[in-house]
């Protein structure tokens, strides 16, 4: 496979992800850090992090924007729960592996 269809396959394979996390609001960020250690703030760090790479500048607000398909705050008020005992409990457990 040369690089640039490489590339392509890549980028529509994210572009999959972040429509998906998008569509499954339900899913909280702490159930994504307990199931995969990686969540929605992860993959806009990342994005802002290749942005730089790139000397484009995508600042990590502008990066969640792309990433929440809106705002955080505004993705926070409408879908973000407080973690429940059992997920912090998840989560610390699995913060020491």
């Amino acid at each position: 496979m040369d690089k640039t269809t490489q590339l392509e396959l890549e980028a529509a394979a994210f572009r999959r992800l972040i429509a998906h996390l998008q569509q499954h609001s339900d899913v909280q960020n702490i159930d994504l850090m307990i199931l995969a250690d990686f969540c929605r703030n992860c993959l806009a760090k990342w994005y802002t992090a290749a942005a730089q790479d790139k000397a484009i500048d995508v600042d990590y607000e502008q990066a969640r924007e792309i990433v929440y398909g809106m705002p955080y705050s505004e993705w926070r008020d409408k879908f973000q729960h407080e973690a429940t005992p059992e997920q912090l409990a998840a989560y610390a457990l699995k913060s020491k592996s």
